[in-house]
């Protein structure tokens, strides 16, 4: 079957640091695919070159087999791929209903209130249009994160430590919504909470230093020697 994403030795340096050195990966349609591995060792940067937020310096990203390594982000956007970032990207002053609107607009939809209402129910949002985003809880606002992400109809959506700032009964809440997505949408998940990710993932990519360390299942990465030394063996909690 043929990748829905795939990445052929992409690189990005900054200056000296090889952020991300040559990294193979790929995607499969309907996987939930979790990216971990310890603080810089690339996650952040390698999303941005799936996204077009940052040029790739060498090698090549595909979706579904056409060739996007030179595509600039709006445009990835509407061949499918959807990153809701680190840090909250919501309008704080528009309400509910008018940040998702932005995004269902975006993708040209003809009747804006349907795609928002869809969006919102499938983050169980529904009854909040009218509020003001920046008032919602933090793990409402993650959630407007993720409706305004699903309102671009995404093939991949890509998920940037969607769990952070999250209680612990938001985070049941949460895996369960990442379960409903798919295999309609792809997941892409970077996650520091390890429990999420070995609950979650089909699949896990582990990166250290800008490589690629190891790809498998939940209990194949848990066993590899490689992995356990330098992520997991007692650091599995670092933020």
């Amino acid at each position: 079957m043929a990748a829905l994403m795939e990445t052929e030795g992409l690189v990005r340096h900054f200056g000296g640091l090889k952020a991300v050195d040559g990294v193979n990966f790929r995607l499969e349609p309907g996987e939930i695919h979790a990216l971990i591995g310890p603080n810089g060792a690339g996650k952040t940067t390698f999303v941005s070159l799936l996204s077009g937020r940052l040029p790739v310096q060498a090698g090549r990203i595909t979706l579904s087999g056409r060739d996007i390594t030179r595509l600039p982000a709006h445009a990835r956007v509407r061949a499918g791929i959807a990153y809701t970032f680190q840090i909250t990207s919501i309008y704080p002053r528009l309400s509910v209903f008018d940040n998702v609107a932005l995004a269902v607009q975006s993708r040209g939809a003809a009747d804006i209130a349907a795609g928002v209402a869809e969006a919102l129910a499938r983050v169980n949002l529904t009854g909040f249009d009218a509020q003001e985003a920046g008032t919602l809880s933090y793990g409402h606002q993650r959630l407007l994160e993720v409706a305004m992400g699903l309102a671009l109809n995404p093939r991949v959506l890509i998920l940037d430590e969607p769990t952070q700032g999250l209680a612990a009964g938001e985070i049941e809440g949460f895996k369960a919504l990442i379960r409903s997505l798919v295999p309609d949408t792809t997941i892409l998940l970077i996650e520091h909470n390890m429990d999420v990710v070995m609950d979650l993932a089909d699949r896990i990519t582990v990166l250290n230093f800008g490589r690629v360390l190891a790809v498998g299942t939940p209990d194949a990465v848990r066993a590899d020697p490689g992995v356990q030394d330098a992520y997991l063996g007692g650091h599995h909690a670092a933020g």
